[in-house]
Parts: structure tokens; C-alpha cells; sequence
């Protein structure tokens, strides 16, 4: 089943950059389809293969930060190729 996931990740802190820069940086190294912009980061794959890949990093940017959030939304299927029509 193709997943579609956007990402955006707010670091509690007044030097929030780099930890942000450090977890796209890590999503870029994948092996998965990544579309970027100011607001969030697009990873789109396979369920299985693209949970089990972001569980990790997720986790890897907790542990580094005090106060973090993650606002994360899935939606099956693969969204990559979405094209507005109006």
C-alpha cells in the first residue's frame, strides 16, 4: 500500500534551525521519494518500508531535543504527483 506522510517538525528553542536542517537532512538520505518546502517535508512510499524508516529518525530527534513537536499526516496512497486543477 503507497503512503503519502507530510512532516513538520517545530523545535522548542530559540536556535530551532539546526535541528530542523539536521532532521530533513535525515529524511534526504532515504531511499524514498522527498518533496521540501518552508512549511513541511513530503516523504511518499511504500506503508511498510516508510514507517519503519521513519520511526527511527522520529525517535533519534526526540532524544536530542528537551521540547520538541512533530505534526505528522499520513494519507494512503501516493499523493507525490498531485496537481491542483482550478
Amino acid at each position: 500500500m503507497k503512503l503519502s506522510v507530510e512532516l513538520t517538525l517545530i523545535p522548542l528553542k530559540e536556535d530551532f534551525i539546526p535541528t530542523i536542517k539536521d532532521f530533513i537532512k535525515s529524511l534526504r538520505g532515504s531511499e524514498f521519494n522527498i518533496l521540501e518546502n518552508p512549511l513541511s517535508t513530503q516523504i511518499y512510499g511504500e506503508y511498510d518500508a516508510l514507517m519503519t524508516f521513519l520511526i527511527p529518525q522520529i525517535k533519534a530527534t526526540f532524544e536530542q531535543e528537551e521540547a520538541v513537536i512533530l505534526q505528522l499526516k499520513l494519507v494512503k496512497g501516493d499523493r507525490s504527483d498531485y496537481k491542483p486543477n482550478f
